[in-house]
């Protein structure tokens, strides 16, 4: 069992260094022919873009799936449904 384990620890840091090794970061200082770059985003912008935008449309969603919810009250868990008495006549 622990020699399992250790093949596969070893497989899995080799792979990851291999993945490493051929995703070359430095490659991307040098300029594509044709690379017209934009401006850079404001911390603003990047907050909007990647904080803000995701949590909203998230909300939305979560939004319109319980106001469109089409489900029966009694097949919903509320507090108002659950029954802890046993029935008369029921055995456990």
């Amino acid at each position: 069992m622990k020699k399992n384990a250790l093949r596969a620890g070893a497989l899995a840091a080799g792979t990851t260094l291999m993945m490493l090794l051929m995703s070359s970061p430095a490659l991307a200082l040098t300029r594509d022919d044709g690379d017209d770059p934009g401006t850079g985003l404001s911390v603003i912008e990047t907050l909007g873009l990647f904080v803000v935008a995701p949590i909203a449309l998230f909300a939305v969603i979560a939004g319109l799936v319980m106001v469109l919810d089409k489900s029966h009250e009694a097949h919903r868990v509320t507090t108002r449904n659950i029954r802890t008495k046993a029935k008369a006549g029921s055995k456990a």
